[in-house]
């Protein structure tokens, strides 16, 4: 009953440790995540606050006087807002045709939604809905895939380079992965940015800031390339160029988030190991001692009857040595025929561990 109790007690103990540090690990997350959360919620107020103030004072004076001097009622400025709203995206041409069409397609299955331009009828939001569900896992498993290949390829080329340099060690590194999809990265996004300040009249630090909205996918929708001067008809090189930049961004960024997942999965794989092998310590702690694990841990192999001399008083005084199965032929046998010394000797280890 104490040998059982006790295997109950530290199987209790690991497996509460293994929880405790899955826990600990989970609420780490948690409160790592709402405190940058907050911290920039702090710095977006600090930045925005004052100057969204200044605005809406602005716009409100401009407002004022415009309602005064034309003589405006508060009904006919409302109706003049939706106007304005509403016909903003037909500065970039007709939205639904099938350039624009493909380029609306394109930023659902990206999953970047700008909101520029959005279905109005019942069937294009049904429609809408149906193949974001089919598309998003299709472009996600697409992108992913192609990220992928480009690590791959990526990983040859720096295997090529260490050893034209004669480095001692040639494999690509997750490290050098890293960098070469993070300078790819900066490669892009510049070059965008630098492409989308000539078509789209930005300035360059704007341009940058929509190539980098646009990669990870966040899609604010404040700065929207092919939207002025009926882009969407009159440069069909403009609108390739846009699409290729978006789906050949997004590929080299899921390279680099691949990287992260595997990352983290490794995290992941780690700890499991690590607690694979805590199982296997407890287990190899709740076995009976053999003669095999007495040699290994005092380095010499005892015989059987200093063994029991050592641990058991109660073993049996024939000094041959008659332990197991095999009953010595030159005396008597024991009174029980079920009988088996390795069991007072197992237990009586068992019990030594235990008290200590």
């Amino acid at each position: 009953m104490l040998i059982e109790s006790y295997r109950e007690t530290v199987l209790e103990f690991f497996v509460h440790c293994t929880m405790k540090r899955q826990n600990v690990r989970t609420l780490s997350l948690v409160v790592c995540t709402f405190t940058y959360l907050l911290i920039g919620a702090a710095v977006f107020d600090s930045l925005e606050s004052h100057t969204e103030a200044k605005r809406w004072e602005f716009l409100q004076s401009v407002k004022s006087n415009f309602l005064k001097k034309y003589n405006v009622t508060a009904e006919d400025y409302r109706m003049l807002e939706i106007v304005i709203i509403e016909n903003r995206p037909h500065k970039a041409g007709p939205q639904w045709k099938f350039a624009g069409a493909f380029y609306f397609a394109t930023v659902v299955l990206a999953m970047i939604g700008y909101g520029h331009s959005t279905p109005v009828t019942i069937g294009g939001k049904a429609f809408c809905m149906g193949y974001a569900m089919v598309g998003i896992p299709l472009g996600l498993v697409m992108f992913q895939s192609i990220g992928e290949r480009l690590n791959k390829f990526a990983s040859v080329i720096i295997r090529r380079a260490k050893r034209y340099m004669n480095c001692s060690h040639t494999e690509a590194t997750e490290m050098n992965l890293m960098l070469a999809t993070g300078m790819l990265s900066s490669i892009i996004i510049t070059t965008g940015a630098a492409v989308f300040s000539r078509y789209e009249g930005w300035s360059y630090f704007d341009s940058f800031y929509y190539c980098f909205v646009t990669l990870t996918t966040i899609g604010f929708g404040d700065y929207v390339a092919l939207q002025n001067d009926q882009a969407l008809t009159n440069k069909p090189g403009y609108v390739a160029l846009s699409l290729v930049f978006i789906l050949f961004g997004l590929a080299v960024v899921a390279a680099s988030i691949n990287l992260l997942v595997l990352r983290f999965m490794t995290m992941q794989a780690e700890d499991a190991k690590r607690d694979e092998q805590d199982a296997q310590n407890l287990a190899a702690v709740n076995q009976p001692v053999t003669f095999e694990d007495e040699y290994n841990m005092n380095g010499k192999l005892l015989d059987h009857a200093n063994y029991m001399t050592e641990y058991d008083e109660t073993a049996s005084l024939c000094s041959c040595t008659c332990i197991g199965g095999t009953r010595c032929l030159n005396h008597e046998q024991f009174m029980d025929p079920d009988f088996q010394p390795t069991d007072i000797i197992e237990s009586t280890l068992s019990l030594k561990r235990a008290s200590v």
